[in-house]
């Protein structure tokens, strides 16, 4: 080229490509884990809660089951917090620590349409686990089931058991896709259970899974973020108070004919 100095090329700068960012999921999503098994060993429950925060959950909640086949069965009292971590795991993407909750299921020793029809109408909940390692003995129906849904009960979903054994993943597919005909994929979350670190799966990965149970993209990102917050403001809700809060947008008054806003007058004059 004429006027360059010799051994020297003129290049064009180009930015570097960006990674794609699946539709329906922002960047400052926050996602959610609502069931992680309280293990007896409390490394193995600091390592799940750690790799939790690595894969970019920013809430965790720690699942403690009663089975009251015994009467008079204690409930364990759980872990808190600050004895698990003297400072908590820092989420991957968020500078923050990870937020972690508790949580207590009941097992329901007779999984019949009774039973399910009594806790979508009844039972004062926030969640209703459905079994995915076996047949149901019953079938969804849509009265009780848009019911739970008006009552701001949510239906959980675990994705360890379909990617353990071929058997449990048929279950659990068929399962939810049968749930799925019935709330068109309201009020759905999905959770791990996951009992090992290698288990558990990140979230964009979890709303893949959420492709396979039925639901659609937007209806699989919400499982794992807005549905859970919901969840969770459910139960804050359920302890404190009864009631409704909602807020009204004001009209603004109306300006007076001849008299300028403050900016409009300032534009003006200069």
């Amino acid at each position: 080229m004429p006027g360059a100095e010799p051994g020297l090329r003129r290049t064009r700068s180009t930015a570097a490509p960006r990674q794609p960012v699946p539709r329906g999921c922002s960047m400052a999503a926050v996602f959610a884990d609502l069931n992680v098994p309280g293990a007896p060993e409390r490394k193995s429950l600091q390592s799940l809660l750690e790799a939790a925060a690595h894969l970019g959950y920013s809430t965790v909640a720690i699942n403690h089951v009663i089975d009251f086949k015994e009467k008079k069965q204690e409930i364990v009292k759980p872990i808190s917090p600050s004895e698990l971590f003297p400072s908590l795991p820092i989420v991957q993407g968020k500078s923050k620590p990870i937020k972690i909750v508790t949580r207590l299921t009941l097992v329901v020793s007779d999984p019949s349409h009774c039973n399910v029809l009594v806790a979508c109408t009844n039972l004062d909940v926030d969640l209703i686990c459905i079994n995915v390692t076996e047949k149901l003995p019953f079938y969804f129906r849509r009265p009780p089931v848009n019911m739970a849904i008006d009552r701001g009960i949510y239906f959980e979903l675990l994705y360890t058991p379909a990617i353990k054994d071929s058997t449990m993943r048929r279950y659990t597919i068929s399962n939810a896709l049968s749930l799925m005909q019935i709330c068109k994929g309201k009020n759905i979350i999905i959770s791990s259970a996951a009992e090992r670190p290698l288990e558990l799966r990140g979230p964009y990965d979890v709303a893949n899974l959420g492709l396979l149970f039925g639901l659609s993209e937007s209806d699989a990102k919400a499982a794992i973020s807005t549905n859970c917050r919901a969840v969770l403001l459910h139960g804050e809700t359920r302890k404190t108070a009864f009631g409704v809060v909602y807020t009204k947008k004001t009209p603004r008054a109306v300006e007076e004919e001849g008299v300028l806003p403050v900016r409009k007058k300032a534009k003006t004059e200069v």
